[in-house]
Protein backbone atom coordinates (compact mmCIF):
# COMPACT_ATOMS: atom_id res chain seq x y z
CA UNK A 1 0.00 0.00 0.00
CA UNK A 2 1.24 3.48 -1.10
CA UNK A 3 2.44 5.70 2.43
CA UNK A 4 -0.56 8.22 2.66
CA UNK A 5 -0.32 11.78 1.36
CA UNK A 6 1.05 14.20 3.91
CA UNK A 7 -2.04 16.45 4.61
CA UNK A 8 -1.32 19.93 6.23
CA UNK A 9 -4.30 20.88 8.85
CA UNK A 10 -4.46 24.14 7.46
CA UNK A 11 -5.13 23.33 4.12
CA UNK A 12 -7.87 20.18 5.37
CA UNK A 13 -9.83 22.44 7.99
CA UNK A 14 -12.16 23.70 5.97
CA UNK A 15 -12.69 21.12 3.65
CA UNK A 16 -13.70 18.48 6.15
CA UNK A 17 -15.67 21.11 8.20
CA UNK A 18 -17.54 21.38 4.09
CA UNK A 19 -17.98 17.98 3.93
CA UNK A 20 -19.17 17.59 7.42
CA UNK A 21 -21.33 20.57 7.26
CA UNK A 22 -23.28 18.39 4.30
CA UNK A 23 -23.53 15.21 6.13
CA UNK A 24 -25.60 16.88 8.51
CA UNK A 25 -29.01 16.62 7.44
CA UNK A 26 -31.62 17.45 9.22
CA UNK A 27 -29.67 17.91 12.50
CA UNK A 28 -28.74 21.37 13.67
CA UNK A 29 -25.58 22.63 14.23
CA UNK A 30 -26.34 22.44 18.05
CA UNK A 31 -27.14 19.02 18.04
CA UNK A 32 -24.53 17.52 15.47
CA UNK A 33 -21.62 19.44 16.96
CA UNK A 34 -21.49 16.59 19.57
CA UNK A 35 -21.48 14.34 16.61
CA UNK A 36 -18.14 15.80 15.10
CA UNK A 37 -16.51 16.67 17.85
CA UNK A 38 -16.34 13.46 20.03
CA UNK A 39 -15.83 11.71 16.47
CA UNK A 40 -12.56 14.44 16.47
CA UNK A 41 -11.39 13.21 20.03
CA UNK A 42 -11.18 9.98 19.28
CA UNK A 43 -9.45 10.83 16.32
CA UNK A 44 -6.75 12.85 18.57
CA UNK A 45 -6.16 10.54 21.44
CA UNK A 46 -5.59 7.53 19.08
CA UNK A 47 -3.06 9.67 17.18
CA UNK A 48 -1.26 11.03 20.18
CA UNK A 49 -1.06 7.04 21.78
CA UNK A 50 0.09 6.03 17.92
CA UNK A 51 2.48 8.45 17.86
CA UNK A 52 3.74 7.92 21.65
CA UNK A 53 3.78 4.38 20.80
CA UNK A 54 6.10 4.10 17.85
CA UNK A 55 8.50 6.38 19.77
CA UNK A 56 8.74 4.07 22.96
CA UNK A 57 9.07 0.94 20.17
CA UNK A 58 11.68 2.76 18.65
CA UNK A 59 13.51 3.04 21.79
CA UNK A 60 13.65 -0.31 23.24
CA UNK A 61 14.33 -1.21 19.50
CA UNK A 62 17.52 0.46 20.48
CA UNK A 63 18.23 -0.21 23.69
CA UNK A 64 17.93 -4.33 23.08
CA UNK A 65 18.05 -6.74 24.64
CA UNK A 66 14.24 -7.09 24.76
CA UNK A 67 12.02 -10.02 23.32
CA UNK A 68 9.30 -9.46 20.82
CA UNK A 69 6.57 -10.85 22.57
CA UNK A 70 8.04 -8.26 25.53
CA UNK A 71 7.87 -5.05 23.36
CA UNK A 72 4.44 -6.02 22.74
CA UNK A 73 3.83 -6.24 26.10
CA UNK A 74 5.41 -2.91 26.88
CA UNK A 75 3.98 -1.15 24.38
CA UNK A 76 0.49 -1.71 25.46
CA UNK A 77 1.31 -1.01 29.26
CA UNK A 78 -1.20 1.47 30.78
CA UNK A 79 1.47 3.99 32.39
CA UNK A 80 3.61 3.78 29.78
CA UNK A 81 1.16 6.63 28.33
CA UNK A 82 -0.52 7.91 31.14
CA UNK A 83 2.79 8.69 32.60
CA UNK A 84 3.99 11.05 30.04
CA UNK A 85 0.34 12.91 29.99
CA UNK A 86 -1.08 11.11 27.77
CA UNK A 87 -4.72 8.76 27.07
CA UNK A 88 -4.48 5.54 27.09
CA UNK A 89 -6.07 4.17 24.40
CA UNK A 90 -7.98 0.15 24.56
CA UNK A 91 -7.25 -1.83 21.11
CA UNK A 92 -10.52 -1.77 20.18
CA UNK A 93 -11.27 1.47 21.04
CA UNK A 94 -8.94 2.78 18.83
CA UNK A 95 -10.22 5.05 15.66
CA UNK A 96 -8.54 2.05 13.02
CA UNK A 97 -10.65 -0.35 14.81
CA UNK A 98 -13.51 1.90 14.24
CA UNK A 99 -12.71 2.71 10.72
CA UNK A 100 -12.41 -0.93 10.19
CA UNK A 101 -15.88 -0.98 11.29
CA UNK A 102 -17.17 1.16 9.04
CA UNK A 103 -15.88 -0.51 6.33
CA UNK A 104 -17.24 -3.91 6.73
CA UNK A 105 -21.09 -4.97 6.29
CA UNK A 106 -21.36 -7.92 8.52
CA UNK A 107 -23.88 -8.36 11.21
CA UNK A 108 -23.52 -7.55 15.05
CA UNK A 109 -22.52 -4.03 16.58
CA UNK A 110 -23.34 -1.40 14.47
CA UNK A 111 -20.83 1.53 13.61
CA UNK A 112 -22.69 3.72 16.15
CA UNK A 113 -22.75 0.83 18.60
CA UNK A 114 -19.11 0.46 18.48
CA UNK A 115 -18.38 4.09 18.96
CA UNK A 116 -20.20 4.26 22.20
CA UNK A 117 -18.18 1.16 23.34
CA UNK A 118 -15.16 3.23 22.60
CA UNK A 119 -15.91 5.78 24.31
CA UNK A 120 -16.76 3.95 27.45
CA UNK A 121 -13.63 1.90 26.91
CA UNK A 122 -11.59 5.25 26.93
CA UNK A 123 -13.26 5.98 30.44
CA UNK A 124 -12.90 3.43 32.05
CA UNK A 125 -9.08 3.73 30.98
CA UNK A 126 -8.67 7.18 32.13
CA UNK A 127 -10.53 8.22 35.31
CA UNK A 128 -10.04 12.04 34.70
CA UNK A 129 -13.03 11.30 31.77
CA UNK A 130 -15.24 9.87 33.46
CA UNK A 131 -18.46 11.10 32.21
CA UNK A 132 -17.32 13.38 29.89
CA UNK A 133 -17.35 12.17 26.09
CA UNK A 134 -20.56 11.53 23.99
CA UNK A 135 -22.55 8.25 23.89
CA UNK A 136 -24.52 9.43 21.01
CA UNK A 137 -23.69 7.48 18.03
CA UNK A 138 -26.11 4.58 18.47
CA UNK A 139 -29.19 6.79 19.19
CA UNK A 140 -30.21 7.11 15.61
CA UNK A 141 -30.15 11.00 15.33
CA UNK A 142 -27.26 10.42 12.70
CA UNK A 143 -28.26 7.56 10.60
CA UNK A 144 -24.78 4.75 9.80
CA UNK A 145 -24.59 5.80 6.57
CA UNK A 146 -23.44 9.86 7.38
CA UNK A 147 -21.94 8.47 10.57
CA UNK A 148 -19.47 6.13 8.08
CA UNK A 149 -19.05 8.97 5.55
CA UNK A 150 -18.25 11.52 8.66
CA UNK A 151 -15.40 8.71 10.15
CA UNK A 152 -14.15 8.29 6.48
CA UNK A 153 -13.76 12.11 6.47
CA UNK A 154 -11.90 12.51 9.61
CA UNK A 155 -9.86 9.59 8.59
CA UNK A 156 -8.42 12.35 5.87
CA UNK A 157 -6.57 14.43 8.37
CA UNK A 158 -3.10 13.04 8.71
CA UNK A 159 -0.98 13.66 12.01
CA UNK A 160 2.61 13.25 10.74
CA UNK A 161 5.11 15.38 12.39
CA UNK A 162 5.77 18.39 10.39
CA UNK A 163 7.10 22.48 11.23
CA UNK A 164 4.85 25.06 11.83
CA UNK A 165 4.79 28.75 10.28
CA UNK A 166 7.27 29.40 13.00
CA UNK A 167 9.76 26.71 12.10
CA UNK A 168 8.79 24.76 15.49
CA UNK A 169 8.18 21.11 14.99
CA UNK A 170 4.44 20.03 15.63
CA UNK A 171 2.99 16.75 16.72
CA UNK A 172 -0.02 15.43 17.26
CA UNK A 173 -1.39 17.54 19.96
CA UNK A 174 -0.89 20.81 18.47
CA UNK A 175 -2.45 19.25 14.66
CA UNK A 176 -5.54 18.25 16.10
CA UNK A 177 -5.61 21.51 18.37
CA UNK A 178 -5.68 23.52 15.65
CA UNK A 179 -7.98 21.35 14.52
CA UNK A 180 -10.36 21.19 17.19
CA UNK A 181 -10.60 24.90 17.68
CA UNK A 182 -11.48 25.40 13.69
CA UNK A 183 -14.17 22.93 14.15
CA UNK A 184 -15.30 25.18 17.72
CA UNK A 185 -15.13 28.45 16.12
CA UNK A 186 -17.25 27.05 13.13
CA UNK A 187 -19.57 25.39 15.08
CA UNK A 188 -20.27 28.52 17.32
CA UNK A 189 -20.58 30.51 14.19
CA UNK A 190 -23.25 28.18 12.75
CA UNK A 191 -25.36 28.67 16.09
CA UNK A 192 -25.24 32.38 15.86
CA UNK A 193 -26.23 33.81 19.07
CA UNK A 194 -26.75 30.09 21.04
CA UNK A 195 -22.69 29.44 19.94
CA UNK A 196 -21.69 32.21 22.27
CA UNK A 197 -22.86 30.36 25.27
CA UNK A 198 -19.54 27.93 24.90
CA UNK A 199 -17.42 30.04 22.42
CA UNK A 200 -15.55 33.74 23.21
CA UNK A 201 -13.80 35.06 20.34
CA UNK A 202 -9.84 34.24 20.10
CA UNK A 203 -8.98 37.72 19.81
CA UNK A 204 -11.14 38.75 23.18
CA UNK A 205 -9.38 35.63 24.97
CA UNK A 206 -6.04 36.46 23.72
CA UNK A 207 -6.24 40.38 25.10
CA UNK A 208 -7.61 39.22 28.40
CA UNK A 209 -5.20 36.78 28.51
CA UNK A 210 -2.46 39.56 27.35
CA UNK A 211 -3.47 42.31 30.43
CA UNK A 212 -3.65 39.41 32.83
CA UNK A 213 -0.29 37.60 31.99
CA UNK A 214 -0.67 34.37 33.64
CA UNK A 215 2.64 32.85 34.73
CA UNK A 216 3.80 29.37 36.01
CA UNK A 217 2.95 27.99 39.56
CA UNK A 218 -0.19 30.33 39.19
CA UNK A 219 -4.18 29.33 39.79
CA UNK A 220 -6.27 30.25 36.97
CA UNK A 221 -9.67 30.12 37.78
CA UNK A 222 -12.93 30.70 34.79
CA UNK A 223 -16.70 30.32 36.64
CA UNK A 224 -18.05 30.34 33.38
CA UNK A 225 -15.71 28.35 31.42
CA UNK A 226 -17.82 26.93 28.21
CA UNK A 227 -15.55 24.58 26.13
CA UNK A 228 -12.08 26.10 27.63
CA UNK A 229 -11.05 28.48 25.18
CA UNK A 230 -9.43 30.32 28.53
CA UNK A 231 -7.55 27.96 29.20
CA UNK A 232 -6.15 26.73 26.62
CA UNK A 233 -4.91 30.41 25.83
CA UNK A 234 -3.54 30.99 29.01
CA UNK A 235 -1.47 27.82 28.95
CA UNK A 236 -0.09 29.44 25.18
CA UNK A 237 1.07 32.48 26.91
CA UNK A 238 2.98 31.21 29.45
CA UNK A 239 4.78 28.33 26.89
CA UNK A 240 5.42 31.67 24.71
CA UNK A 241 7.12 33.49 27.47
CA UNK A 242 9.35 30.73 28.45
CA UNK A 243 7.05 29.16 30.92
CA UNK A 244 6.24 24.87 31.63
CA UNK A 245 2.39 25.25 30.68
CA UNK A 246 1.95 22.20 32.71
CA UNK A 247 2.56 23.73 35.98
CA UNK A 248 -0.58 26.12 36.19
CA UNK A 249 -3.29 24.85 38.31
CA UNK A 250 -6.66 25.47 36.08
CA UNK A 251 -10.05 25.18 37.76
CA UNK A 252 -13.25 26.08 36.00
CA UNK A 253 -17.36 25.71 36.41
CA UNK A 254 -19.89 25.06 33.89
CA UNK A 255 -23.59 24.58 34.13
CA UNK A 256 -24.39 23.24 30.61
CA UNK A 257 -24.03 19.43 30.57
CA UNK A 258 -22.76 19.14 27.20
CA UNK A 259 -20.42 22.20 26.82
CA UNK A 260 -19.39 20.66 29.89
CA UNK A 261 -18.46 17.79 28.33
CA UNK A 262 -16.96 19.78 24.93
CA UNK A 263 -14.94 21.63 27.81
CA UNK A 264 -13.23 18.60 28.42
CA UNK A 265 -11.94 17.40 25.26
CA UNK A 266 -11.12 20.74 24.50
CA UNK A 267 -8.35 20.80 27.64
CA UNK A 268 -7.47 17.55 27.04
CA UNK A 269 -6.75 17.55 23.18
CA UNK A 270 -4.49 20.69 24.13
CA UNK A 271 -2.82 18.82 26.82
CA UNK A 272 -4.15 21.13 29.70
CA UNK A 273 -5.31 19.41 32.97
CA UNK A 274 -8.16 20.93 34.54
CA UNK A 275 -10.70 20.51 37.35
CA UNK A 276 -13.74 21.30 36.15
CA UNK A 277 -15.75 20.23 39.38
CA UNK A 278 -17.45 17.05 39.70
CA UNK A 279 -20.53 17.74 37.70
CA UNK A 280 -22.04 20.73 35.53
CA UNK A 281 -23.43 22.90 38.13
CA UNK A 282 -24.78 26.30 38.48
CA UNK A 283 -22.03 28.33 40.24
CA UNK A 284 -23.77 30.95 42.22
CA UNK A 285 -26.12 27.79 43.89
CA UNK A 286 -23.72 25.17 43.64
CA UNK A 287 -20.26 26.18 43.60
CA UNK A 288 -17.99 23.41 42.13
CA UNK A 289 -14.49 25.44 44.20
CA UNK A 290 -16.11 26.41 47.40
CA UNK A 291 -12.48 27.33 49.09
CA UNK A 292 -10.59 28.39 46.37
CA UNK A 293 -8.44 31.39 46.25
CA UNK A 294 -7.13 31.84 42.13
CA UNK A 295 -3.79 34.30 41.30
CA UNK A 296 -5.85 35.09 37.94
CA UNK A 297 -9.67 34.87 37.44
CA UNK A 298 -10.90 35.35 33.97
CA UNK A 299 -14.27 34.94 32.46
CA UNK A 300 -17.24 35.55 29.95
CA UNK A 301 -20.07 34.94 31.54
CA UNK A 302 -23.56 35.55 30.11
CA UNK A 303 -24.41 39.37 29.36
CA UNK A 304 -27.25 40.75 31.92
CA UNK A 305 -29.21 37.34 32.59
CA UNK A 306 -32.44 37.66 34.49
CA UNK A 307 -32.89 34.16 35.51
CA UNK A 308 -29.71 33.42 37.66
CA UNK A 309 -31.61 33.01 41.18
CA UNK A 310 -30.91 36.24 42.71
CA UNK A 311 -34.16 36.22 44.87
CA UNK A 312 -32.69 33.07 46.66
CA UNK A 313 -29.28 34.49 47.02
CA UNK A 314 -30.10 37.91 48.91
CA UNK A 315 -27.50 37.33 52.02
CA UNK A 316 -24.95 35.63 50.67
CA UNK A 317 -21.49 36.61 51.85
CA UNK A 318 -19.87 37.15 48.23
CA UNK A 319 -22.42 40.15 47.94
CA UNK A 320 -19.66 42.76 50.03
CA UNK A 321 -20.78 45.48 48.06
CA UNK A 322 -24.47 45.14 47.93
CA UNK A 323 -27.20 42.15 47.07
CA UNK A 324 -27.00 42.11 43.17
CA UNK A 325 -29.97 43.29 41.54
CA UNK A 326 -32.94 40.18 40.98
CA UNK A 327 -33.20 41.28 37.19
CA UNK A 328 -29.42 41.27 36.03
CA UNK A 329 -26.73 38.87 37.31
CA UNK A 330 -23.35 40.99 36.12
CA UNK A 331 -22.57 42.67 39.38
CA UNK A 332 -23.02 39.41 41.25
CA UNK A 333 -20.21 37.64 38.35
CA UNK A 334 -17.83 40.67 39.45
CA UNK A 335 -18.42 40.24 43.33
CA UNK A 336 -18.25 36.45 42.94
CA UNK A 337 -14.86 36.62 41.57
CA UNK A 338 -14.03 39.16 43.86
CA UNK A 339 -14.37 36.65 46.25
CA UNK A 340 -12.07 34.10 44.42
CA UNK A 341 -8.93 36.37 43.98
CA UNK A 342 -5.84 35.46 46.57
CA UNK A 343 -3.97 38.18 47.92
CA UNK A 344 -2.44 40.39 44.96
CA UNK A 345 -5.03 38.36 43.13
CA UNK A 346 -5.74 39.50 39.60
CA UNK A 347 -9.40 39.55 37.01
CA UNK A 348 -10.30 40.45 33.66
CA UNK A 349 -14.04 39.79 32.39
CA UNK A 350 -16.18 40.48 29.99
CA UNK A 351 -19.20 42.50 30.79
CA UNK A 352 -22.09 44.09 28.54
CA UNK A 353 -21.36 48.24 28.37
CA UNK A 354 -24.41 49.08 30.61
CA UNK A 355 -22.28 47.54 33.45
CA UNK A 356 -20.00 50.26 33.41
CA UNK A 357 -22.84 53.23 33.89
CA UNK A 358 -25.80 51.24 35.10
CA UNK A 359 -27.12 52.91 38.66
CA UNK A 360 -30.49 50.72 38.65
CA UNK A 361 -31.02 48.81 41.85
CA UNK A 362 -28.33 49.55 43.56
CA UNK A 363 -25.93 48.86 41.09
CA UNK A 364 -24.37 52.36 41.22
CA UNK A 365 -23.70 51.86 45.14
CA UNK A 366 -22.07 48.47 44.39
CA UNK A 367 -19.44 49.97 41.51
CA UNK A 368 -19.22 53.14 43.70
CA UNK A 369 -17.61 50.53 46.24
CA UNK A 370 -15.64 48.82 44.45
CA UNK A 371 -14.02 51.75 42.85
CA UNK A 372 -13.66 53.18 46.97
CA UNK A 373 -11.76 49.66 47.61
CA UNK A 374 -9.22 50.56 45.06
CA UNK A 375 -10.16 47.10 43.29
CA UNK A 376 -10.67 48.49 39.88
CA UNK A 377 -7.97 48.86 37.48
CA UNK A 378 -8.63 49.16 34.36
CA UNK A 379 -11.43 49.46 31.79
CA UNK A 380 -11.29 48.86 28.26
CA UNK A 381 -13.99 49.48 25.74
CA UNK A 382 -14.18 47.08 22.85
CA UNK A 383 -15.31 47.61 19.19
CA UNK A 384 -18.75 46.67 18.03
CA UNK A 385 -18.83 43.30 15.90
CA UNK A 386 -16.77 41.26 17.90
CA UNK A 387 -19.23 38.89 19.22
CA UNK A 388 -21.34 36.44 17.23
CA UNK A 389 -23.67 35.92 20.08
CA UNK A 390 -24.95 39.42 20.50
CA UNK A 391 -24.55 42.48 19.44
CA UNK A 392 -24.60 44.41 22.58
CA UNK A 393 -21.77 46.15 23.07
CA UNK A 394 -18.87 45.13 25.70
CA UNK A 395 -16.37 46.04 27.56
CA UNK A 396 -13.13 44.46 29.71
CA UNK A 397 -12.97 45.24 33.48
CA UNK A 398 -9.94 44.40 35.08
CA UNK A 399 -9.75 44.12 38.75
CA UNK A 400 -6.81 43.54 41.13
CA UNK A 401 -6.47 42.96 44.93
CA UNK A 402 -4.50 45.13 46.77
CA UNK A 403 -3.76 47.60 43.72
CA UNK A 404 -1.00 49.91 44.97
CA UNK A 405 -0.92 48.82 48.13
CA UNK A 406 0.77 45.02 48.66
CA UNK A 407 0.55 43.69 45.25
CA UNK A 408 3.95 43.34 43.25
CA UNK A 409 1.44 43.41 40.05
CA UNK A 410 0.63 46.75 39.84
CA UNK A 411 3.24 49.23 41.62
CA UNK A 412 2.68 52.96 42.58
CA UNK A 413 -0.96 52.86 40.68
CA UNK A 414 -2.82 53.28 44.36
CA UNK A 415 -6.05 55.20 43.75
CA UNK A 416 -5.95 55.59 40.04
CA UNK A 417 -7.83 53.63 37.21
CA UNK A 418 -6.68 53.21 33.50
CA UNK A 419 -8.87 53.68 30.94
CA UNK A 420 -8.65 52.45 27.42
CA UNK A 421 -11.27 53.82 24.68
CA UNK A 422 -10.81 50.63 22.05
CA UNK A 423 -13.83 51.16 20.19
CA UNK A 424 -11.89 52.22 16.78
CA UNK A 425 -9.85 49.17 16.95
CA UNK A 426 -10.51 46.13 14.78
CA UNK A 427 -10.66 44.78 11.10
CA UNK A 428 -13.58 42.64 9.76
CA UNK A 429 -12.91 39.08 9.52
CA UNK A 430 -16.18 38.48 7.10
CA UNK A 431 -19.20 41.13 6.23
CA UNK A 432 -20.55 40.88 10.28
CA UNK A 433 -17.61 39.76 12.64
CA UNK A 434 -15.00 42.40 13.88
CA UNK A 435 -11.35 40.74 15.62
CA UNK A 436 -8.95 42.71 17.37
CA UNK A 437 -5.18 42.26 15.41
CA UNK A 438 -1.76 41.03 16.93
CA UNK A 439 -0.39 44.81 17.34
CA UNK A 440 -3.48 46.10 18.78
CA UNK A 441 -3.71 42.89 21.65
CA UNK A 442 0.05 42.66 21.80
CA UNK A 443 1.71 46.60 20.47
CA UNK A 444 -0.87 48.97 21.92
CA UNK A 445 -3.08 47.71 24.52
CA UNK A 446 -0.73 45.24 26.31
CA UNK A 447 2.01 47.56 25.94
CA UNK A 448 -0.01 50.18 27.38
CA UNK A 449 -1.49 48.25 30.82
CA UNK A 450 2.16 47.19 30.92
CA UNK A 451 3.56 50.45 31.57
CA UNK A 452 0.59 52.10 33.73
CA UNK A 453 1.52 49.02 36.42
CA UNK A 454 5.32 49.47 36.18
CA UNK A 455 5.97 46.36 34.63
CA UNK A 456 9.56 45.62 34.15
CA UNK A 457 11.14 46.87 31.07
CA UNK A 458 8.13 48.01 29.78
CA UNK A 459 9.04 52.13 29.55
CA UNK A 460 7.32 54.81 30.90
CA UNK A 461 3.36 55.33 30.70
CA UNK A 462 1.57 58.44 29.26
CA UNK A 463 -1.35 59.56 28.24
CA UNK A 464 -2.57 59.42 24.97
CA UNK A 465 -5.66 61.74 24.38
CA UNK A 466 -8.46 59.88 22.90
CA UNK A 467 -6.84 56.33 23.48
CA UNK A 468 -5.87 56.00 27.54
CA UNK A 469 -5.92 57.85 30.35
CA UNK A 470 -4.59 57.41 34.26
CA UNK A 471 -7.13 59.08 36.30
CA UNK A 472 -7.38 59.40 39.97
CA UNK A 473 -10.46 57.98 42.10
CA UNK A 474 -11.31 61.70 42.81
CA UNK A 475 -12.04 62.54 39.19
CA UNK A 476 -14.15 59.41 38.92
CA UNK A 477 -16.29 60.05 42.46
CA UNK A 478 -16.81 63.27 39.93
CA UNK A 479 -18.20 61.79 37.41
CA UNK A 480 -20.34 59.73 39.55
CA UNK A 481 -18.23 56.73 39.37
CA UNK A 482 -19.50 56.21 36.23
CA UNK A 483 -16.24 53.93 34.15
CA UNK A 484 -16.97 54.56 30.56
CA UNK A 485 -13.45 55.06 29.09
CA UNK A 486 -14.97 58.03 26.59
CA UNK A 487 -15.38 59.92 29.45
CA UNK A 488 -11.95 60.46 30.19
CA UNK A 489 -9.47 59.86 27.61
CA UNK A 490 -10.69 63.10 25.76
CA UNK A 491 -10.53 63.08 22.51
CA UNK A 492 -7.33 62.41 19.68
CA UNK A 493 -5.46 65.50 19.64
CA UNK A 494 -5.44 66.79 15.31
CA UNK A 495 -1.64 67.27 14.41
CA UNK A 496 -1.08 70.71 13.33
CA UNK A 497 0.64 71.78 10.40
CA UNK A 498 3.24 74.15 10.76
CA UNK A 499 2.75 75.36 7.69
CA UNK A 500 -0.78 75.40 7.06
CA UNK A 501 -2.72 78.98 7.23
CA UNK A 502 -3.55 80.75 10.27
CA UNK A 503 -7.06 80.38 11.03
CA UNK A 504 -7.82 84.25 10.92
CA UNK A 505 -6.29 84.49 7.54
CA UNK A 506 -8.15 81.74 6.61
CA UNK A 507 -11.84 83.00 8.09
CA UNK A 508 -10.61 86.20 6.48
CA UNK A 509 -9.64 84.90 2.69
CA UNK A 510 -12.98 82.96 3.09
CA UNK A 511 -15.26 85.86 4.32
CA UNK A 512 -13.83 88.08 0.89
CA UNK A 513 -14.70 85.26 -0.96
CA UNK A 514 -17.78 85.07 -0.15
CA UNK A 515 -18.46 88.50 -0.24
CA UNK A 516 -16.83 88.33 -4.53
CA UNK A 517 -19.08 85.37 -4.90
CA UNK A 518 -22.51 87.27 -3.69
CA UNK A 519 -21.71 90.13 -5.55
CA UNK A 520 -21.53 88.24 -8.59
CA UNK A 521 -24.74 86.16 -8.12
CA UNK A 522 -26.08 89.63 -7.66
CA UNK A 523 -25.20 90.68 -11.07
CA UNK A 524 -25.97 87.77 -12.66
CA UNK A 525 -29.53 88.21 -11.69
CA UNK A 526 -30.12 91.03 -13.22
CA UNK A 527 -28.72 89.90 -16.70
CA UNK A 528 -31.10 87.33 -16.75
CA UNK A 529 -34.05 89.47 -15.36
CA UNK A 530 -33.06 91.74 -18.42
CA UNK A 531 -33.13 89.24 -21.14
CA UNK A 532 -36.37 87.58 -19.70
CA UNK A 533 -37.80 91.36 -20.39
CA UNK A 534 -36.79 91.75 -23.82
CA UNK A 535 -38.61 88.09 -24.54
Amino acid sequence: MPPRKKTEPADMKQILWQAADKLRGSLDAAAYKHFVLGLVFLKYVSAAMSEKRAQLEAELREEGGWSEEDILVTLEERREYTGAGIFYVPQTARWEAVLERAGTTVEGQTVGEAIDAAMLAIEAQNPALKKTLPKIYASGRVDEERLVGLIRLLDRLAFQEQLGDDGRRKGARDIMGEVYEYFLAEFALKEGRKGGEYFTPESVVQLLVEVLEPQPGERVYDPACGSGGMFVQAEKFIESHGGNPLNVAVYGQELNQTTWQLAHMNLAIHGVEANLGDEPADTFRNDQHPALKADVVMANPPFNISDWGGEMLGMDRRWVYGAPPVGNANYAWLQHMISKLAPSGRAGVVLANGSMSSKQSGEGDIRRGMVEDDLVMCMIALPGQLFRSTQIPACLWFLAEGKGRHSEWVRGRKGEVLFIDAREFGVMKNRTLKELTQEEIVGRIGDVVRAWRGAEGAGAYEDVPGFCASVGLGTVAEHDFVLTPGRYVGTTEVEVDPEAEPVEAKIARLSALLREQFAESERLAKIVDEQLGRV
